[in-house]
């Protein structure tokens, strides 16, 4: 989440991502009603937005990070509003000369945000759109055809850091995601730690981890929170890595 735990410390933390083998950095935009994220990601928020920290300032973070990292994609995962108070074609033009890679707007579906589909494609931004086990086949059809970069599969019927993972439902529902669209596919909520990542990483092209991250720099405060994350990630690495490469029709 950007501005959490303080504001100077965001950049720093997604650098210590990367260097813990991250291959890409999903950085949170505060909003003060995030409806899909649970408790942890909620107080986040909060934090951050206390601090003061708004859209603009998001951007002003990419380009820092920017700044000694041009190559680790990077993401930002928001809700709708703070787009649009901004403008959508402001923004749009803002993100991608900041160096956004891709948008994943929660709360905007394929048939509400088509300008913002439109002027993402022509500024060289990735519209990344979720996907739940409660998606119908035509949800499916309609957000293959519009997304790209990836597509986020939500793991669960649930908010953000919600429940216990169910890995063979997951992988049940993967098939039919993978029929319908070549785009790669990254499994989140509910990716705990380094077995969870391993049994995902067998079948998915991705695992995402948030709300555990968060939940990381929460416990070790601002001193310790850049250790303390590279030190959680590390082994989720390694997990991943473990895996024999595969190859899927």
């Amino acid at each position: 989440m950007a501005g959490d735990p303080e504001p100077a410390l965001t950049v720093p933390l997604a650098h210590a991502l990367v260097e813990a083998g991250a291959d890409i950095v999903e950085l949170g935009v505060p909003f003060s009603d995030p409806m899909a994220d649970g408790p942890v990601n909620q107080r986040s928020a909060e934090r951050a937005l206390k601090h003061g920290v708004g859209l603009a300032d998001v951007l002003g973070m990419v380009r820092e990070f920017r700044a000694t990292d041009g190559a680790t994609p990077l993401v930002l995962m928001g809700y709708a509003n703070p787009i649009e108070a901004m403008g959508v074609a402001r923004f749009v033009t803002l993100a991608g000369a900041a160096g956004v890679d891709g948008l994943i707007v929660v709360d905007a579906p394929p048939e509400e945000c088509v300008e913002l589909v439109r002027l993402a494609a022509a500024n060289g931004i990735d519209m990344i759109f979720l996907l739940a086990p409660t998606s119908t086949d035509a949800r499916i059809r309609e957000v293959a055809r519009v997304a790209s970069g990836y597509l986020y599969y939500v793991s669960l019927k649930g908010i953000t850091g919600a429940g216990n993972i169910d890995i063979a439902d997951v992988a049940a529902h993967l098939p039919k995601l993978r029929a319908a669209s070549d785009l790669p596919i990254g499994v989140g909520f509910g990716i705990r730690d380094a077995e969870s990542a391993r049994r995902i990483g067998e079948f998915a092209d991705a695992v995402v981890i948030g709300s555990r991250l968060i939940e990381v720099i929460e416990a070790a405060g601002p001193q310790r929170a850049v250790a303390e994350l590279k030190a959680f990630l590390a082994p989720v690495r390694a997990a991943l890595d473990s895996l024999s490469p595969q190859v899927r029709t």
